[in-house]
């Protein structure tokens, strides 16, 4: 879009995390009481500048709570840039006062406010824009910040003595895009985006990106299906949208050529999309999660560190429990009639975590049995063999280990792998090897296959992308600091090698998902503890995904937890969710868990909170009576199952 025409847009919401009094031309500004924001959108301020029918606002009053940020996309000819050209300006109509602008000089960019003093300028130097070169801008306020993004490259940050104005009163104003009112100061260039995002950095949303000069958060319709030329790769890059037939009636054939093409199912009234290959369900009545029924108290007789669903064909469905206490182990629960009922009791010695796992047609059972440095034994934990003949686990092979935290179980060309995450030794020793195990056809055990050294380990977790294996483990604690770094390997030359290092706080638990093509990492973070200071239990979480360009996981979205120590994924009809298990806030173990919804675009956002006790791991699953979590509790003999309930 040129931008030398003084466009005034129709502004139907306007929000820097502001809530907004729309005024009626003619009436006067109200002050009213403030109320807090919900549901706030992007506005994207380039779309309104394009023709549509509605009425522009007289006037808004706009109060600030938190942070902002801009978003713009902008193409400026070398030999056209002028002293200083805006991108927008809210002017004061009456009296010709600006009161917010954002302009760029050759090698530099201004915000431009009117502020409690006067009219103040942040400015950002050696910013060049004008080189005839598409760029993308990330501009970020807070409070007394302000941060400057271009092309997902190093942010460059600004302290300034006074802060944004929380009360920025525009009776009276109107927006002018690529202008300040003035024929002085008309922007030359070209504009793909502008976008006022309300309550958050975009910068996290946005980057990192495979095409950092050409981000983008909202691109108006009409220009998002014009290709764009980029100085990167010299292509050109595709619409996103594209010519769109709808088929009505029995179901059509779906090929190559009827690829992107829509089709109305009459019967069961819903709409699906063609892929080239299988129609996929876009808008038809689906399960949603509607609330969350406290379903089942499960008494046990000791805290419980973690759970452990499967299934034994043709037997049912089972639930087993790793408990503190030796006496008398811990338990499995089997699920009949739609309750868990104790099913057997294994000894166990302040049991951390059970993995099943199958060889062939056996089932397995591994036991993490661990022992404080103060005990003085030898820590042995322990692989059960189901028996069909007995209808119970049987003991079948021990492994030395180390106060083990966690066993990962899986295949790599049809040979069988145990992982154990070995967390100190008896003296202390966080620094120490873990151990990868292969199954032995010939024995009919597990043997030492590779050693890989661990900070005090807490989890493994094995996942699979296309051809390649990989293997993540969560490092929560060097012996100094629970700041390090947790490792993830990939599958090579029949061993393991290190692909890459996440930094992490004290990390409990990774979680792999996919939501379609897409992969993601999440990591649950315990606390933070360094040589000198407090610990702090109140931290982010933090979710990644594996960028295919990069060839790397990188950060996706942070989530608040308290002491964290588990993720768990799981998915409703075509709704995706993750739910945290919360155990500690520095003062208390009474805390809620939360589950998360995907939102797509926005990543995960919180939906429902359900209240736990030193909540220490989740579980979903599924069985005829329908869809359920459940939550176990390292400081109370009780663990809960919560009913889904779908609509």
């Amino acid at each position: 879009m040129e931008g030398q025409h003084n466009l005034v847009p129709s502004l139907w919401l306007l929000a820097l995390q502001w809530c907004l009094l729309l005024l009626p031309l003619t009436e006067s500004v109200t002050v009213v009481p403030w109320k807090p924001c919900t549901d706030l959108h992007p506005v994207d301020l380039l779309s309104r500048v394009l023709p549509h029918n509605g009425e522009a606002l007289a006037g808004v009053r706009m109060v600030q709570e938190g942070e902002f940020s801009i978003v713009a996309t902008l193409k400026v000819p070398q030999t056209r840039v002028k002293k200083n050209e805006y991108l927008f300006a809210v002017v004061k109509e009456d009296v010709d006062q600006l009161l917010l602008g954002l302009r760029f000089s050759k090698n530099k960019v201004h915000l431009i406010y009117r502020g409690s003093m006067g009219r103040e300028r942040l400015s950002f130097k050696r910013i060049r824009l004008a080189d005839n070169h598409w760029h993308s801008m990330v501009l970020a306020i807070s409070g007394h910040h302000a941060t400057l993004t271009l092309d997902c490259g190093i942010p460059l940050e600004l302290v300034h003595k006074q802060p944004f104005p929380s009360d920025l009163s525009t009776d009276g104003s109107r927006f002018h895009i690529g202008s300040r009112r003035k024929w002085k100061g008309l922007f030359s260039g070209l504009l793909r985006q502008l976008v006022l995002l309300p309550g958050s950095d975009a910068t996290s949303r946005v980057c990192p990106s495979s095409k950092p000069s050409l981000v983008e958060l909202s691109v108006p319709t009409i220009l998002s299906n014009l290709p764009v030329k980029s100085h990167m790769n010299d292509v050109l890059l595709p619409p996103y949208e594209t010519e769109v037939r709808v088929t009505v009636g029995s179901k059509p054939a779906c090929t190559g050529a009827e690829q992107g093409q829509l089709w109305f199912d009459t019967l069961k009234k819903g709409l699906f999309l063609c892929d080239g290959a299988h129609w996929h369900s876009m808008l038809q009545d689906k399960d949603r999660l509607d609330y969350v029924d406290d379903y089942q108290d499960l008494y046990t007789t000791s805290e419980t560190q973690d759970i452990e669903l499967f299934q034994i064909p043709s037997v049912g469905m089972f639930a087993a429990m790793a408990h503190r206490a030796t006496k008398p182990g811990s338990a499995i629960y089997r699920w009949t009639h739609g309750h868990f009922q104790l099913y057997q009791n294994i000894s166990t010695f302040k049991a951390q975590a059970w993995k099943q796992f199958t060889i062939g047609r056996k089932m397995f059972l591994a036991v993490s049995n661990s022992v404080g440095p103060a005990d003085g034994k030898q820590e042995l934990s322990v692989i059960y063999r189901w028996s069909n003949k007995r209808l119970k686990f049987l003991r079948y092979q021990t492994l030395e280990t180390h106060s083990a935290r966690d066993w990962e179980a899986f295949h790599i060309n049809n040979e069988a792998f145990l992982a154990v995450a070995n967390h100190r030794t008896d003296n202390g020793n966080h620094n120490i090897n873990s151990v990868v195990y292969k199954w032995n056809p010939g024995t009919k055990t597990f043997e030492v296959n590779q050693t890989i050294s661990t900070s005090g380990a807490y989890d493994w977790e094995f996942f699979t992308v296309g051809p390649y294996h990989f293997l993540a483990v969560a490092n929560a604690f060097d012996g100094i600091s629970t700041q390090t770094d947790s490792s993830i390997y990939i599958w090579l030359g029949g061993a393991f090698q290190l692909f890459q290092t996440i930094r992490t706080f004290g990390a409990t638990d990774w979680e792999m998902f996919q939501i379609g093509n897409r992969v993601f990492l999440a990591v649950a973070n315990g606390h933070m503890l360094c040589e000198r200071g407090p610990s702090l239990y109140t931290i982010n979480s933090t979710i990644y995904e594996l960028d295919m360009t990069t060839k790397m996981f990188l950060k996706f979205q942070d989530i608040v937890t308290y002491s964290a120590v588990d993720w768990e994924f799981f998915s409703l009809g075509d709704e995706h969710f993750l739910v945290v298990a919360n155990s500690y806030d520095g003062s208390s173990y009474s805390l809620n868990s939360v589950i998360y919804r995907w939102q797509g675009y926005e990543g995960f956002v919180p939906v429902h909170r359900l209240p736990t006790i030193g909540c220490s791991d989740w579980e979903f699953f599924t069985s005829a009576e329908g869809s359920y979590l459940m939550y176990s509790s390292a400081k109370a003999p009780l663990s809960k199952v919560f009913k889904l309930r779908i609509h």
